[in-house]
């Protein structure tokens, strides 16, 4: 199975809240996940960037296997570049368009 969660919250109580609940699903052994993927855009993109609130939590669900993808246009809106993210995050070239593609391979869809 795969999973995509869409993070759009610049609340960071909920921001906390997507990410454990991606984590614990990762974590889940009752569940055969093959990716769970973490979609990020508008102040949603905060734990995805270098120094933003829960980025080390970010870098540690990379490294436990889950993906993070940023939205190219929010990036542009908050004059942000690719290297602001935290190493590992994927950019996109629409937060929107990756949600649909992911879906239409087969994702569910999270919004918690």
């Amino acid at each position: 199975m795969r999973t995509t969660f869409h993070l759009t919250s610049g609340d960071e109580d909920h921001q906390k809240t997507v990410l454990t609940i991606a984590e614990n699903l990762s974590k889940d052994e009752t569940v055969e996940m093959d990716d769970i993927a973490v979609v990020a855009q508008a102040e949603g993109i905060d734990p995805l960037t270098q120094g933003g609130t829960h980025s080390d939590t970010v870098a540690s669900l990379l490294d436990a296997g889950l993906s993070f993808k940023a939205c190219s246009n929010t990036l542009d809106t908050m004059d942000l570049a690719e290297g602001d993210l935290v190493e590992g995050v994927e950019k996109v070239s629409s937060g929107a368009g990756e949600l649909t593609r992911l879906q239409e391979d087969g994702y569910a869809y999270v919004r918690p």
